[in-house]
């Protein structure tokens, strides 16, 4: 007897611990899905790599060489109302050139490259393109991949996320007429995605001698930014 008392209390203890069938029923029925929102703004500043690379025989001739074309572009910069918060250093370099061409001899170094980089910001569109001209009549020699950006790209994010709620739910209320129930409160939102980082849109890079020639003008072309937000939006289903 004992141990058939035993035996249902362990029974019941096992039907406590375990939701019924009828609770099971009454679980939460969801539809999830995904919304797209995206929003293209032409863009209000530029990022881009302006320097200057100087060949000597020595280093130190170099140096001073490139010293005086660099004091020449930041003075120019500042002259175009680029503020020197708009101004970091990316890169400086001094290294050996080399003679490969004595066939079985050890190359020899006939003189030294010394390159200095900086990273401009501008935020007046408009000016870009004179400014360029006018920093390589200056002397640079290197202008590398111009990225175009937004400075306050936040209202735009917001459409985004506007729009992708709009697609997510659009999708959710295609789906549940199609299955034949109806969409109840949110349950989970979270996001995805975000402002897209600046974009190179000129990778190759100007590069000219002491004889070559400035351009005439340079044309910059800015396109538009994107701005894109994905949302996964959870809703019940009654």
């Amino acid at each position: 007897m004992i141990r058939i008392l035993a035996a249902l209390g362990i029974i019941a203890l096992a039907a406590l611990s375990q939701p019924s069938i009828a609770e099971e029923s009454r679980m939460e029925r969801t539809i999830v899905l995904t919304g797209h929102g995206e929003v293209r703004s032409r863009p209000d500043m530029a990022i881009v790599n302006i320097g200057v690379t100087s060949t000597a025989p020595t280093a130190r001739e170099a140096l001073e060489a490139n010293n005086k074309t660099m004091e020449a572009l930041l003075a120019a910069l500042r002259a175009s109302s680029i503020e020197p918060k708009d101004i970091q250093t990316a890169n400086f370099s001094v290294a050996p050139r080399y003679d490969y061409n004595q066939n079985t001899q050890p190359p020899k170094v006939v003189g030294y490259d010394v390159s200095n980089v900086v990273a401009v910001t501008v935020r007046a569109l408009d000016k870009l393109g004179p400014t360029l001209d006018k920093l390589v009549s200056l002397g640079s020699n290197q202008i590398n991949g111009i990225s175009f950006t937004i400075a306050n790209p936040q209202p735009l994010q917001d459409m985004a996320r506007k729009g992708a709620v709009a697609d997510a739910r659009r999708k959710a209320e295609l789906l549940a007429q199609a299955a034949g129930v109806t969409l109840g409160n949110v349950m989970t939102i979270s996001e995805a995605g975000g402002y897209q980082p600046p974009i190179p849109v000129l990778t190759k890079a100007v590069r000219m001698d002491a004889a070559g020639a400035a351009p005439e003008a340079v044309p910059v072309a800015e396109g538009e930014q994107l701005v894109a937000v994905d949302v996964n939006i959870t809703w019940a289903i009654k």
